[in-house]
């Protein structure tokens, strides 16, 4: 079967075609640098994601923070993730880097702060 999609490694967008019908050798054309080739496989075999949000803040300069994963986790994890969020609330003051979920759905990746909120 072969599908088209766009590198999204690095600036440069290459169109990528890929035939993933030998599981064993896919097969990626269209792309100008090592990295397409590699995005296309781990898209075709286990795609992952990155993953924002915002926690709420007791105590704190704003009522709510925005956080990550700290790296892309399974795309099938997005969801599931998020629901973990919903009842997390933290304490101010919070940093960035803060872990405010650790283990994110048994993944091995945490979520983490992405800003700073102070203390009233």
């Amino acid at each position: 079967m072969s599908r088209e999609m766009i590198c999204i490694n690095c600036p440069m967008g290459c169109r990528l075609t890929v035939d993933d019908s030998d599981k064993n050798n896919i097969q990626v054309s269209g792309n100008t640098c090592p990295r397409g080739v590699t995005y296309a496989v781990n898209e075709i075999t286990a795609p992952k994601r990155m993953v924002t949000g915002s926690v709420a803040v007791e105590g704190g300069a704003v009522a709510m923070v925005s956080v990550k994963t700290r790296e892309a986790i399974p795309k099938e994890l997005i969801f599931d993730s998020l629901e973990q969020l919903k009842s997390v609330k933290l304490t101010a003051p919070v940093h960035i880097g803060d872990i405010v979920v650790s283990n994110v759905c048994g993944c091995g990746v945490d979520f983490i702060a992405t800003k700073n909120v102070e203390a009233l």
